[in-house]
């Protein structure tokens, strides 16, 4: 199958019915009053994402996808039926973007995310939502609302932890080959690979990781030569890159310094964001020079490069085991680190809401004496409190008054 990972398509939804203006016609009721119903909603156009899926030739040919209108509204208080729904499968990695202003609308990076491409129109009311006490035999209804419309540009990043990246005949695909169970093509001439391809590295019975290779890069990439670095954006959703180099090259006037430096201009002029991303170095083809550790040491050095380096051999396997153990390793570590991160109370206290503040009580307004004395003279509810010895004295004045 051809591997597409651009599409533009233009999704239709599906228009809202009219409601009907009728009344109830029966024999022994005069009057029946209206009885019009309301018009069915459109279908709307959905995008579920399907691991099952690795491209978008499906919508390469496939350009419009209109759904269903609902159908209108009839009398005896009759619906009408909604419109059929359209689900677009899309594979999981694919971003949707509005074509014309170019943003990002939606990003499918789960297997059965589902999505609204475009919203089916709401039905009209038929006339028996207008009757009333002084209106008992309306003839309003309304039209069905128009469904959303869209153009939409479609873009695929495929999902992997570890991208390959090098030049042409660097020994990506044996790479690839030797640690997983993908079977690209491989062949002596450069540009072998032409599109992405995935593959599954099991390091252990229940740890694996998912590595991508795209087709190599070369000097000028960035202005068309070659294929163009159109398949970088693969590699944007990868947690670590391997720069493979080949340090045993078949024409001795090429420099692997100079191409792997060619490599990383190229990577930073394509996205800033993608060349800040961890990388390693790995020296391929090491089995076909006398003193591996000494090129390695003269090769960092001249190359300046100071983080983690490997040689191996794709073709015979030595120290791809290693390579895999030490990505994988990397990357559980790297997880744990995010879950802790995630975990974290300090993090999660300072994501929390706000409280809300307490409500303010209003005092109630004080009331007028019932006969008509001072306005001033306080309520039962505003006199203070008393202890017991200002109670004993009041009585005693009582009784002195008495007297």
């Amino acid at each position: 199958m051809k591997f597409v990972d651009e599409a533009t398509i233009e999704v239709v939804a599906g228009k809202g019915g009219n409601g009907v203006a009728s009344f109830r016609r029966e024999k022994f009721i005069p009057f029946g009053g209206p009885d019009g119903g309301d018009g069915g909603r459109g279908g709307s156009v959905y995008a579920v994402a399907d691991r099952n899926i690795n491209t978008l030739i499906d919508y390469r040919y496939a350009r419009l996808h209109r759904a269903q209108g609902g159908e209108q509204g009839s009398g005896s208080d009759r619906y009408g039926a909604g419109g059929s729904d359209i689900t677009l499968r899309m594979p999981v990695g694919t971003m949707v973007y509005d074509a014309e202003t170019n943003e990002l609308l939606f990003d499918l990076a789960t297997n059965g995310q589902k999505v609204v491409l475009a919203a089916g129109g709401n039905g009209g009311l038929g006339n028996l939502h207008f009757k009333s006490s002084t209106n008992r035999a309306p003839r309003q209804f309304t039209h069905g609302r128009p469904g959303e419309q869209r153009k939409l540009r479609l873009e695929l990043k495929v999902l992997a932890d570890v991208g390959l990246l090098g030049m042409p005949n660097a020994g990506k695909s044996t790479l690839i080959r030797k640690l997983s169970n993908a079977r690209p093509k491989v062949a002596d001439y450069p540009f072998t690979t032409l599109h992405p391809n995935l593959g599954v590295v099991r390091t252990d019975a229940e740890r694996s990781f998912v590595i991508a290779d795209i087709p190599g890069l070369i000097e000028g990439a960035s202005e068309g030569a070659g294929l163009g670095h159109q398949f970088l954006r693969h590699l944007s959703r990868t947690r670590l890159l391997l720069h493979l180099v080949d340090v045993a090259p078949m024409d001795p006037t090429v420099d692997p310094v100079h191409e792997a430096r060619a490599i990383v201009e190229e990577l930073r002029r394509y996205d800033p964001a993608l060349y800040e991303k961890p990388r390693w170095l790995v020296l391929n083809k090491v089995d076909m020079v006398d003193d591996p550790q000494g090129l390695k040491e003269a090769f960092c050095l001249e190359f300046g490069w100071d983080g983690p380096v490997f040689c191996i051999s794709a073709l015979a396997g030595d120290g791809t085991q290693e390579l895999a153990w030490a990505v994988q390793n990397w990357l559980d570590e790297q997880r744990e680190a995010e879950q802790a991160f995630d975990e974290d109370r300090r993090f999660v206290e300072a994501q929390a809401p706000a409280p809300k503040p307490a409500p303010v009580r209003r005092r109630r307004p004080r009331r007028a004496p019932a006969d008509g004395g001072d306005a001033g003279a306080q309520t039962p509810e505003d006199a203070p409190d008393t202890d017991g010895g200002d109670a004993g004295g009041e009585g005693g004045d009582g009784g002195g008054d008495g007297d």
